[in-house]
């Protein structure tokens, strides 16, 4: 029996001409790149951690240190917060962490972009695969701080209710909002370095300015940064259903959510349409 061999055409015409094509290849390239993706997720996994001592408790390292630092300010009065439902220490882990997992939406489809790049210039591949690829990095690392902050809870006894089951929502919202901005950030940081140079000048303030260590200020400036913060609603939505079980900020949750999605979907189909000139810029 003679097998068809899979026939590829490929058209100066652009995939913006025909919308209903390219939705159509986007969903077929991403269901095709699964099984590539896993290896590429293994692989950077496993040179990420190899030559290091402490290996993955590397993903746990930031949100911990940045945590220890908030939690000796606090305890000194050096800073002064109001007081919190549960205990200040697992506050401000689990609001860590949530930032940790938004940061790491952001940088890991830009670094593992940017790692593939010879890769990518020489070999004929879906691009949705680093994607994917990088979207199992960042659930790795939530994995392993979801451990720690297990641990943390039991160390305070402090339980959680059944509502807790939709934190996770949350944090795939949080995800959601980290991979639009790393992957509408991609295509231009492939050519130019000034974007990993300057998203720590940008995360930093955005840090100081979301109610991650503190709780958010009913009246003030403070009270409307918080509110037209978008990063603010995902963070206390979550955290307040890990940490008490209850539902706060679920309008405008849900509301960022849904415009997220649809820029996530508008920064794939730009990195989709991108990639080629990209990759002609990087083979030159």
């Amino acid at each position: 029996m003679t097998q068809s061999l899979k026939t590829t055409i490929y058209s100066p015409e652009s995939e913006l001409a025909r919308p209903w094509l390219l939705m159509k290849g986007m969903a077929r390239d991403l269901a095709a790149s699964r099984e590539l993706a896993w290896r590429l997720f293994l692989r950077n996994i496993s040179a990420k951690y190899r030559q290091t001592f402490m290996g993955y408790l590397w993903a746990v390292f930031p949100p911990l240190l940045t945590s220890a630092i908030w939690i000796f300010l606090n305890s000194q009065k050096i800073l002064n917060f109001s007081e919190t439902d549960i205990p200040y220490p697992l506050y401000v882990l689990v609001g860590t962490i949530i930032w940790q997992v938004f940061v790491n939406a952001i940088n890991i489809p830009i670094l593992v972009v940017r790692d593939s790049a010879s890769m990518i210039a020489k070999i004929n591949f879906p691009r949705e695969a680093l994607i994917l690829a990088a979207f199992f990095e960042i659930l790795f690392n939530l994995a392993i701080q979801l451990i720690l902050l297990a641990a943390v809870f039991l160390y305070f006894r402090v339980s959680v209710s059944i509502q807790c089951i939709w934190a996770f929502g949350g944090l795939l919202s949080v995800i959601m909002a980290g991979m639009m901005t790393g992957i509408l950030l991609t295509p231009v940081s492939i050519l130019y370095g000034d974007i990993q140079q300057g998203l720590p000048m940008i995360l930093q303030p955005l840090f100081y300015l979301t109610p991650i260590v503190y709780s958010p200020p009913e009246i003030g400036i403070g009270a409307i940064l918080a509110t037209i913060n978008p990063i603010s609603p995902l963070i206390r939505f979550t955290r307040e259903l890990i940490t008490t079980g209850e539902f706060v900020c679920s309008a405008s949750t849900l509301i960022i959510s849904v415009f997220t999605g649809i820029m996530l979907l508008f920064g794939w189909i730009l990195y989709r349409v991108a990639m080629p000139h990209l990759v002609e810029r990087i083979s030159a």
